[in-house]
Formats: C-alpha cells, sequence, structure tokens
C-alpha cells in the first residue's frame, strides 16, 4: 500500500472531500445550459400533442418533426443553450482546482473543459443519461455525442463546425487519452458527430479525488513514496541537486529532457531514482519494461505518463534494453513520441548505452552507473546486518564484501536468508536458543552463495568443495603458492583500492593459475581446497560444451561464461585446459585462422575477468606462451614421490575407518608409486572389498584394489611385491 502524500508540489489542492464537492459544483453550469436546452426543445414541440410526443419520443419520427428538421438551417445546433442568448461557456476552473490542473497541464480551452464535464456527467449522476437520451431524441443513447457536445457548447453553424477540431486525432483532448470516441456498433463507419464520447477512467478517478494505480498499469507499474534514502544512493546530493536544476531549466525553457541511467542491474540506479524524486517532493512511478512487453502493454506510455501527471510522481521506466530489439521497434519509437509531449522530469534505464535513433526534440543526459565498489559493499553489509540486528566480526564482513559483488537488495537477501536459517536452527535446540538463532558466518557466506545467480549449467557442472588444506600434500613451495592465490583473492579491494593500484591496471585484475602436472596429482582438489578457503562457489567449465564447430559459436559460450561467471561470483576451474588454450598454429587453410582468431577472443575475456579462474593441464608445453605468460600464478603439480606417497595413504582414509593391523602406509608408499588420485581410487575400492568380507580394511584388500588400478592404466603390479607390500615388516 502506498502511503499518503504529506506535500504537493505546485498547485496546492484542498482535501478530498472538498475537491469532490468542487467537482460537483462545477457541473451546475453544465445544469444551466441542459435547462436552456430543453426548453427549446419544449418550445419546438409546443404545438404537439403534449402527452403522445412525451410518450412515443426517441422511438419514431413524426411527421411535424421530420418538418422541424427542414426548417432548421444546415449546421444549426438541434437545440439552444445558454450560449445563444450571448452568455459565455461557464469556466469550469473558478469552481474545481483539479479542472484548473488538467487545463494547465494538458493546455486546455475552455470549450475542452466544458466538453470533460458533459462527458464526465454520467459518470457521477445517472440522471444526465435521461436528460441526453431526451435531448438527443433516442433513449437508447444515454451517453452524450459529438453533436450534442457541439449543439449545447455552440451558439451557430459556424462555431459548431469550427469547434469540430477540438475532436480530432491531434486535439489535445485525443491525442492525450484524456477522451475517447466511441463508434455507434449499429452504424459503421460511424461519422464525427454520432461518434459517443467517453472520459478516460484515470481522468475520472483523479477529478473525483479517488487516487489509486490504474488497472491498466498494476500488472507492471508501481507508485512508490520514496523513503529517505538520500545516503543510500550512488548519486550524491550534489549530484542529484545538479540534475534537478538540469531538468527545471530544461522545463523552463521549454525543452523536453529524458535523463538516462546507464548501468548494469544491482548497480543503484533504482534507489537512485527514488532518491531524486524524494529530492523533487515527487513520488516514483516505476515502469518494469521487460514485464510491460511480456503483458502486451506497449500501447499504454502515453497512459502511464498521464498516470505520474495525475498523481505529481517521477516515471521511472527500467529494463529499456528489450526495447531496442528489432521486434519493438514500434513500441521503443512510442515511448519517445510521448517522452516528446511529456513536460516533467522522466528517467529511462537499461545497461546498454542510451538510443542514438532519439527525436531531436527529446534531449537525453546519462548518468553512468558502475558496480558498487568495496566500500559501498561494506557500508551495505553493515547496515543491512544492522538492520537484523545481526553482529559479525569486521573480517568477515570485509570478506563477505570484497568476494561477493552484490547490490543492496542480494545483500538484503543474504542477511534475511541467513537469520531466518539461524532461527530455525535455534528451534531446534531449544535449550540455547537466544544463541542459535543467531546466524554464523558460515550460515552467511552460504546465503550468499545461494543469492548469486548461477546460469552456468549449460556449459559448467557446479562441484561442491569438500576438501581443506589438511586433505592435500604437497611440497611446501606449491602449498604456499595456493596460499597466495587465496591472500591475492581476499586483498584485491586494498590493493586495487585503498592503494590505488586499481589506476594503474585497467586489466589483469582477476586471478588466473594455471596447475600444471600428471592426472592425480591434486590440481583439482587443490581448486576445491581454494573454493573452500574463499567460501565461494566451484564451477568447473566442460570444454565439449564450448568449442563448437560453427564459426563465431566458442566465442558466445566463452563470451557467456565469463559474464555469468562474474555475476555468479564464482571460481571458474578449466580442466584439460590446452585443448582450448592450446598453442597457435601456422595459417594454413580457414579452420586455422579462426582457431587462432577464437584463441586471441579468449586472451581478451582472460585479461578482462577480474575474478578467480583456474586452468589445469597435464602437459604445459602445449599451453601457448601467451596465455602462459598472462597467468598470475603458476603451480607445478609433481609425481609424488615416496614421502608424499606416504602422506598420501595416511590423510586417504577417513578417521571412522576401520584398518587392520596388517596395513603398513609406509610400505604401500614404496610398493604402489602412484599419484594421489589412483591413491584415492585404491582407498575406496579397497573399502567396499572390506564391506562385503569382514568389514575391515587388511593388506589383500588394498593390494586387490591395486591390482584393479594399475589394470586400469594398461600396468602390472609386481605379483610379489603385491603378496607383501602391504604388510608390516
Amino acid at each position: 500500500m502506498v502511503a499518503p502524500r504529506k506535500k504537493r508540489r505546485g498547485l496546492v489542492s484542498p482535501r478530498d472531500g472538498a475537491e469532490r464537492a468542487s467537482i460537483l459544483s462545477a457541473l451546475r453550469g453544465l445544469d444551466r445550459m441542459l435547462a436552456a436546452a430543453l426548453s427549446s426543445v419544449r418550445e419546438a414541440t409546443a404545438n404537439v400533442d403534449e402527452g403522445a410526443a412525451e410518450q412515443l419520443r426517441g422511438l419514431y419520427l413524426t411527421h411535424e418533426g421530420v418538418e422541424r428538421l427542414l426548417a432548421r438551417e444546415p449546421g444549426e445546433p438541434a437545440f439552444a443553450s445558454a450560449t445563444n442568448d450571448g452568455e459565455e461557456l461557464h469556466d469550469p476552473t473558478e469552481s474545481s482546482a483539479r479542472l484548473r490542473r488538467v487545463a494547465d497541464v494538458y493546455d486546455l480551452s475552455v470549450f475542452d473543459l466544458n466538453v470533460l464535464l458533459v462527458a464526465l456527467a454520467p459518470e457521477l449522476d445517472r440522471r444526465y443519461e435521461q436528460l441526453y437520451a431526451y435531448l438527443q431524441d433516442d433513449i437508447t443513447r444515454k451517453r452524450p455525442t459529438v453533436d450534442m457536445a457541439l449543439s449545447l457548447l455552440c451558439d451557430g453553424a459556424g462555431a459548431k463546425l469550427s469547434r469540430r477540431a477540438h475532436f480530432a486525432p491531434d486535439s489535445s483532448l485525443v491525442r492525450h487519452g484524456l477522451l475517447h470516441l466511441i463508434p455507434d456498433a449499429e452504424q459503421q463507419p460511424t461519422p464525427l458527430l454520432a461518434q459517443g464520447l467517453k472520459l478516460d477512467e484515470q481522468l475520472v478517478r483523479f477529478l473525483t479525488a479517488h487516487e489509486c494505480l490504474d488497472a491498466r498499469l498494476a500488472p507492471f507499474c508501481r507508485l512508490v513514496t520514496p523513503a529517505d534514502c538520500g545516503s543510500q544512493s550512488p548519486l550524491d546530493a550534489d549530484a542529484r541537486r545538479a540534475l534537478l536544476e538540469v531538468a527545471v531549466g530544461a522545463r523552463a525553457s521549454g525543452e523536453r529532457l529524458a535523463v538516462y541511467f546507464q548501468g548494469e542491474a544491482g548497480t543503484g540506479k533504482r534507489r537512485a531514482a527514488e532518491a531524486l524524486a524524494r529530492d523533487a517532493g515527487l513520488r516514483l512511478l516505476a515502469v518494469d519494461v521487460p514485464r510491460m512487453v511480456a503483458g502486451d502493454g506497449v500501447g499504454l506510455f502515453r497512459v502511464i505518463l498521464n498516470e505520474a501527471r495525475f498523481d505529481e510522481a517521477l516515471p521511472y521506466f527500467d529494463g529499456l534494453d528489450v526495447l531496442r530489439r528489432d521486434e519493438h521497434a514500434a513500441a521503443f519509437n512510442a515511448l519517445l513520441d510521448a517522452l516528446c509531449e511529456f513536460d516533467g522530469p522522466c528517467i529511462m534505464s537499461g545497461a546498454r548505452p542510451p538510443p542514438a535513433e532519439g527525436r531531436t526534440e527529446l534531449k537525453v543526459l546519462t548518468v553512468a552507473f558502475g558496480p558498487h565498489d568495496f566500500a559501498a559493499r561494506r557500508a551495505l553489509w553493515l547496515e543491512c546486518l544492522s538492520e537484523e540486528g545481526v553482529g559479525l566480526d569486521v573480517p568477515d564482513v570485509d570478506a563477505l564484501a570484497a568476494r561477493f559483488r552484490f547490490s543492496r537488495r542480494q545483500i538484503a537477501g543474504a542477511v534475511r536468508d541467513a537469520v531466518l536459517k539461524a532461527r530455525l536452527r535455534g528451534a531446534a535446540s531449544p535449550s540455547n536458543l537466544h544463541q542459535a538463532s543467531r546466524p554464523t558466518a558460515r550460515e552467511l557466506f552460504a546465503a550468499a552463495r545461494a543469492q548469486s545467480r548461477h546460469e552456468l549449467s549449460a556449459l559448467a557442472a557446479k562441484v561442491e568443495p569438500r576438501y581443506e588444506w589438511e586433505d592435500i600434500q604437497l611440497p611446501d613451495d606449491q602449498l604456499e603458492q595456493l596460499r597466495e592465490i587465496c591472500a591475492q583473492a581476499a586483498c584485491g579491494h586494498v590493493v586495487y583500492g585503498e592503494w590505488g593500484f586499481g589506476r594503474k591496471m585497467t586489466a589483469g585484475r582477476g586471478v588466473v593459475a594455471l596447475f600444471s602436472g600428471p592426472p592425480g596429482t591434486g590440481k583439482t582438489m587443490a581448486a576445491e581446497v581454494i573454493a573452500n578457503e574463499l567460501r565461494l562457489d566451484l564451477f568447473k567449465i566442460d570444454l565439449s560444451q564450448i568449442v563448437s564447430k560453427y564459426i563465431g559459436e566458442t566465442e558466445k559460450n566463452l563470451d557467456r561464461i565469463f559474464r555469468e561467471a562474474r555475476r555468479s561470483n564464482a571460481v571458474l576451474f578449466f580442466d584439460e585446459a590446452d585443448a582450448l588454450f592450446g598453442k597457435r598454429s601456422e595459417v594454413k587453410d580457414a579452420h586455422d585462422r579462426y582457431a587462432n582468431i577464437e584463441i586471441g577472443y579468449l586472451l581478451q575475456k582472460i585479461e578482462e575477468f577480474d575474478g578467480i579462474a583456474i586452468l589445469a593441464t597435464n602437459l604445459r608445453q602445449n599451453m601457448d606462451e601467451a596465455f602462459v605468460r598472462r597467468m598470475r600464478v603458476i603451480v607445478e603439480f609433481p609425481f609424488p614421490d615416496e614421502e608424499y606417497r606416504r602422506r598420501i595413504w595416511e590423510s586417504v582414509f577417513p578417521s571412522e575407518t576401520p584398518l587392520g593391523d596388517d596395513v603398513n602406509f609406509g610400505a604401500l608408499a614404496r610398493t604402489i608409486r602412484l599419484a594421489g588420485g589412483h591413491i584415492k581410487n585404491i582407498a575406496l575400492a579397497s573399502a567396499f572389498y572390506a564391506a562385503a568380507d569382514g568389514r575391515v580394511i587388511r593388506a589383500p584388500h588394498l593390494m586387490r584394489a591395486a591390482r584393479r588400478e594399475y589394470q586400469k592404466l594398461g600396468r602390472k603390479l609386481n605379483e610379489e611385491d603385491g603378496r607383501t607390500g602391504a604388510a608390516k615388516r
């Protein structure tokens, strides 16, 4: 529900009850004209039997009636009104402030206003239907026609002819949709004089002080009273003041001005519009353009702008990009045409640049909106946490702000979700309800990941990171490199923001790492460890879905991946990356040329990407050197020696696993010369063997599993070693 406004700009209006009384008072002038018209009709039928005339009037034509029609001069009004006696038309604005406002906004004449009263009267009192039917000599015509309005308001044939222009398509009444001409269903085509007059429902509600959003606009419009959100707006008070001054200056000089907010979704454009409306003392009429198009409401732009005029609101067209498509070109032109006639400020919003194909009479002022920087995101997290009464350690707030490029709506949603999950957890622990109902940092990170828009499923598989630092066995130098990757991802806001490196480096801000080494040496596990440490989602790219034989499709897929990865705040993991990032070849045919174009395009996307991407390859020498130079970190995963194989054997079994006394990890490390991935397979297979045989993992189970793993590799385990390798010595 929209809260009532505390003040109006411009005209100071009386209370709603007094305004309704004033519009009824304005009808008294119409009553005087109707009385004169009825008097003239009575005089014309004075020689006819009054009882018969009244009983049959409007049902058939009498001989006397036809003679009267022939005696009347061509074009003469059908009956006399007060104006025939030299009296000027009554100015309804003298008794109705709302009519005066309509007259000012739409530049209506006194004649136009009286036409509005003629059409409005049956909406307020049904007695006018009977009066109109009597005057038009047709009991079926209970609504006024153009001819009746002209006869009532004009003092002669000349005036009646000239006033027809007030009902033309380009007239103020018709062009702005204030008055609708209704053709006669039984007379096609219907002459102008025979067309009925119907006041638009929007105007009826305004004149009768019943303010609510038009039903035609309700599916895709919202009328809101902006809160005090200036401090949360991306535009500061000085910028908003400057915009308002430009808008007021343009209006004073007769210029048509539209402000265009350009930026991606979630950059604060809506809040800036609300703050601007509040500063101007207006409400905000927010139009969801994509929903309007989906609901086939593209023909209602003038209705929207009329709503803004009546409700003293700032129109805000959000999501304008959908109208820039070829299939909606007509709707886009209709919007521009409507804005060319709108004399107030308005805002359009979209991600693409402003329309170059605009109108010369409509000037567009562009205001660019970028994503929230770290400081703004941190302030939003603190604000939303405070609103929900949630306290969080400063390092955790910084981590949330650094790793999730969220809008305020997403941040508020994440905090609400975490609070609800904490309440659910607290309800399950009634003994410690107060403390249990507070969301933890882990729950807030989980809620933030859920808020991220994951649209990578067609080209990537989501991997649930389960491994932690103690699960991975690598030399100290490689482990240190992995920790450096995490540190760079966590401290980017300090280096690029606070320390100013962002001004020096416009590209290459992302953390792009190359993991190279033989299969099974822990590259995928390391990616999971990093994602787990940063508490981000991990997506493994399916290269078979990316590379296309069709020209240009691979580039489209790559663009989509990097764009969605940024929105998803996720870690990208390209396994077997040499299939996509391989060396450029000598151009021998068209295929080579387009393959090299794809690689060049990929180089560009890697430089533009400001997230975390990990590329894994078994053969570094197959990678294009241009890619290797652009890697922030290169980690070599060596084949594990005996000592690291022993560590892997020790860490691969969960603590709950029952191991027999004959299992010797040192002997296994000496005998089974395989990498960690294969060791994990052997451990899992031996567990299944043991589960079906005694429920304790023993050396024979391990050696049986090892032989199967060697078979998969096309190799054989030494039988002598196999009999004793796992046993204690």
